[in-house]
């Protein structure tokens, strides 16, 4: 039963303190990620609102391609997903660049921004064009980032024999646990003590 702290996106508004770091706990080990609000605000509060309500536990990194970018941020019950799909912030501009390491929003166009998130691999600073603000960077922990599982390739849109997203969506980890069981997953996700609340 997913719990009420995450499946309510009108309750979880707070503002996200200028920096902060959050630390994740994945099947392949630990990274931390430090914030900076001034990339990216609406981005940054949105991230500090999902870590602090515990929704990140037991979601997948879905979209892993190895030398560009892992992808992770679509919750494993579809019911809580479905309430979250509408629940998209306003953009930021682009201050930061992708380079190695850094966090930023996936999204489908303009004011899509919702809670899936991908950490670059590499440089991929032609997203900075694209309208795709990164807000943080992983500080600590990046040798765990880079072993997250990538063997299914990229989704099947992008010719890859990844997961495909709507499924996901409507399916949950039910799905993903079925037919790709090697991907890794998000344990859990913290603030630390000292960043914010």
């Amino acid at each position: 039963m997913a719990s009420p702290g995450f499946t309510d996106p009108a309750k979880l508004t707070e503002k996200a303190p200028e920096t902060f770091k959050a630390q994740f706990d994945t099947t392949k080990g630990k990274f931390t990620i430090e914030v900076t609000r001034s990339l990216s605000p609406n981005g940054a509060d949105r991230f500090y609102n999902l870590v602090r309500s515990g929704y990140f536990t037991d979601v997948a990194f879905f979209r892993v391609v190895p030398g560009f970018m892992c992808q992770f941020g679509i919750h494993g019950d579809p019911a809580v997903s479905a309430k979250w799909r509408e629940a998209a912030i306003p953009d930021d501009p682009v201050k930061g660049s992708n380079t190695r390491g850094t966090i930023t929003f996936a999204m489908g166009g303009p004011n899509t921004r919702t809670t899936q998130f991908f950490i670059n691999f590499g440089d991929n600073s032609a997203l900075d064009g694209q309208n795709f603000p990164p807000f943080g960077k992983v500080t600590d922990g990046m040798a765990v980032v880079d072993k997250i599982y990538g063997g299914y390739g990229d989704a099947p849109q992008f010719g890859g024999h990844g997961p495909d997203q709507g499924r996901i969506q409507m399916e949950g980890n039910a799905y993903l646990k079925k037919d790709f069981p090697n991907l890794d997953y998000i344990k859990s996700a913290v603030i630390l003590p000292g960043n914010g609340k």
